[in-house]
């Protein structure tokens, strides 16, 4: 067996390998650079080393990073006996994995068992450790346990397993998947822990239950005098974070960890026992804060600006997904300047964005290279021309936490008046989940609001969505100030009828109630009049050739639709003679994996695509909401294909481009040469009847926007 796990990781190990004793292999990965190391231990066996996926990223910015999956789990050995899996085993495994990634000294941070291995290694090694963090460590002995986990007895065969029922030998053999969803809803207890919840039932099935038997068979510590005594010997330093509602492990034990010990006990209020998942940004900062006491922080000059000597200064955060982000958002930053001539903005941004805002020069934050890939991530989860974009979405978690804790470093250490994001969710989110971090004015925008569930989804889907809308309105109505201004880029009809899920509110009466509209933002804003026969006469194209440009978007997920339209030109020529198609790869499609065809012409990023798109006579696009608003705005017929499971292309884009008169759309799985040939021969025959899109959007946004300043 191996991980299942198939996430993008924010971060990948920069060396991995494994180590072996006693014929059991067990699998380390190292990240970062640096003699300030830590070494994030195993926990129990019904998850391997993905469970600290919120902390590596981060870390490994500012730190040397181990970590390892425990036996039983993930990329290491199975071993068949009980011993194999005693405390002292895993200490050996710890030690093992700083001796290959070499590592002299580190410090220590264990969850739950985890804590209680640090611990053991902190008192077995005293030299190989500076310091341990325990988040929520399991000693059982040390205190007594939750009622309700001493209830029934663990090898007892029971007639009835609700409830604590499912924590039974024989339960575990028979329906070992309804264990692990049980147990890890009790350990992800806080509202909306989903996501939580599905990681870890994933990487539990990664173990079998035959497995976690042998380690229950495993009494260490079994008694408090030796627990306390365990305590008593580790003599380095020790920040003990405990849930107060943790329905695992109860908070007095962790408090009584702290005060034998000697260390410091943070409780977090209204939290569970996976804190370092449920609540990444807060335990990132306490493990950082931590070790910087241990080794010392890093010794920067300080540079501190008197308030009224200060320039003005903007972050600007641009959602990477799709070049339409780019080009609306340099439009309302050229409207801000022009408002706000003294404003300085810095972009912290990521390809395909950056090519737009390199050519433009401006200025990109260097810590912008420290961002993990959305683009990639949403590359990797795309079929042939198919993104359940929802899931794609809620599987991007561990890089929207990593793209967060970048964002607040800068923040930290430089001073903003402004912060804008579109489409951030990163930022929207974990500013909501940690409002006390909130510094500075705030800008939020987006084109789409409420995530909604398609059909091919089911129930599951329904729930899901529903859980996650429910979660941001309960965000914005508890959390008002952390959003200064929300802006529609759009107009209140081009908002999707319907409610946000069973018993939520409708989405158009709520986004009237919490944004400002600003109208949608098109290429005119920056650009001078886009008329179709000027932008022809400026890129010199014969007034009497008929090109058709193909337009998949900034990332490679629209490869398969690019391939078929190309596939499609011999048809096309055949009813239109002379046809020229132009085939616009994008900065992530390798121009060069496309064939060369009569009539074809193959280009990589072109940068000022609009122009194009006004120029041309008809166009083919993937579903996407600014090109096809482009073209709308341009005048220009087109055949819209959107990606399959896409729930904002199917349904939110869906609605806004039929409103505007666009109706010309073909699913992909229908999309033969002959059927997409057909549908752009009628989309030419069409005639244009489409809806006025208003001017000045950028300007209204940027008005909005610079009141905040």
């Amino acid at each position: 067996m191996g991980r299942t796990d198939t996430e993008t990781p924010a971060r990948l190990p920069d060396q991995s390998g494994y180590i072996e004793r006693d014929g059991v292999r067990v699998w380390w990965g190292a990240y970062g650079t640096g003699d300030r190391a830590i070494v994030l231990m195993p926990t129990w066996s019904i998850v391997h080393s993905r469970h600290w996926k919120a902390q590596v990223h981060y870390l490994a910015r500012h730190f040397r990073v181990v970590t390892l999956d425990g036996r039983g789990n993930g990329l290491s050995d199975r071993p068949a006996t009980e011993a194999a899996y005693a405390d002292a085993e895993t200490v050996a495994d710890a030690v093992g994995a700083l001796d290959a990634a070499g590592v002299q000294c580190a410090l220590a941070v264990g969850l739950s068992c985890g804590g209680r291995y640090a611990l053991a290694l902190a008192a077995a090694h005293p030299d190989r450790i500076s310091g341990v963090v325990a988040i929520a460590p399991s000693l059982p002995s040390l205190t007594p346990p939750h009622p309700w986990r001493d209830e029934y007895d663990f090898d007892t065969p029971l007639e009835d397993h609700e409830g604590w029922a499912k924590d039974n030998r024989h339960y575990w053999l028979r329906e070992y998947r309804g264990f692990l969803e049980f147990f890890f809803s009790q350990m992800y207890n806080e509202p909306h822990s989903t996501k939580q919840i599905e990681d870890c039932v994933a990487w539990g099935l990664d173990t079998s239950p035959e497995t976690l038997l042998l380690t229950e068979c495993v009494l260490t510590y079994d008694d408090r005098a030796g627990a306390e005594a365990l305590c008593r010997a580790v003599r380095a330093p020790v920040l003990v974070i405990h849930g107060d509602q943790d329905r695992i492990t109860p908070f007095e034990r962790g408090a009584r960890v702290a005060q034998l010990t000697g260390g410091r006990l943070v409780t977090l209020h209204g939290a569970g026992h996976g804190s370092q998942a449920r609540d990444p940004v807060r335990v990132n900062h306490l493990i950082r804060s931590f070790a910087d006491d241990v080794y010392g922080p890093r010794v920067d000059p300080v540079r501190w600006v008197r308030g009224r000597s200060r320039p003005r200064r903007a972050l600007y955060v641009s959602s990477p997904i799709g070049l339409g982000h780019a080009w609306r958002d340099v439009a309302i930053a050229d409207e801000l300047r022009r408002r706000v001539p003294d404003l300085e903005i810095q972009w912290l941004a990521q390809p395909p964005v950056t090519a737009v805002l390199e050519r433009r020069g401006e200025s990109i934050h260097p810590a912008s290279a420290s961002l993990a890939s959305e683009s990639e991530h949403f590359e990797r989860e795309a079929g042939e021309h198919e993104l359940n974009a929802f899931q794609a979405l809620r599987r991007m978690d561990e890089i929207l936490c990593a793209n967060f804790m970048v964002f607040h470093d800068v923040v930290t250490e430089e001073m903003f008046d402004l912060w804008i994001g579109d489409e951030a969710w990163d930022v929207d989110h974990f500013l909501h989940e940690n409002p006390e971090l909130k510094t500075a004015a705030y800008a939020w925008l987006t084109d789409f609001v409420g995530f909604l569930p398609l059909p091919e989804g089911g129930d599951h889907e329904v729930a899901l969505t529903t859980d996650y809308n429910a979660e941001m309105i309960e965000h914005i109505e508890r959390f008002p100030r952390v959003r200064d201004r929300s802006i529609f880029v759009g107009e209140p009809g081009d908002i999707l009828p319907g409610t946000f899920g069973p018993d939520l509110p409708e989405i158009r009466a709520w986004t009237e109630q919490h944004y400002d509209f600003c109208g949608y933002i098109a290429a005119t804003e920056f650009a001078s009049p886009l008329d179709h026969a000027s932008s022809r006469a400026q890129l010199g194209w014969d007034p009497e050739e008929t090109i058709c440009i193909v337009a998949v978007g900034g990332t490679a997920a629209g490869a398969p639709l690019l391939h078929r339209a190309v596939e499609t030109l011999p048809a096309l020529r055949e009813r239109i003679p002379g046809l020229r198609m132009i085939a616009v790869a994008g900065p992530r499609i390798d121009p060069a994996t496309l064939p060369s065809l009569p009539g074809l012409e193959v280009r990589g990023y072109v940068h000022a695509l609009y122009q194009e798109l006004a120029a041309c006579d008809v166009a083919v696009v993937q579903g996407g909401l600014s090109t096809g608003m482009e073209l709308i705005t341009a005048g220009r017929p087109f055949v819209s294909v959107p990606l399959a499971r896409h729930f904002e292309q199917k349904l939110h884009v869906h609605h806004r481009l039929h409103r505007h008169g666009a109706c010309v759309s073909l699913a992909y799985a229908e999309a033969t040469p002959t059927a997409l040939a057909d549908a752009v021969t009628a989309a030419l025959a069409t005639p244009i009847e489409y809806r006025a899109v208003p001017s000045g959007s950028a300007s209204r946004a940027a008005a909005l926007i610079a009141d905040l300043l």
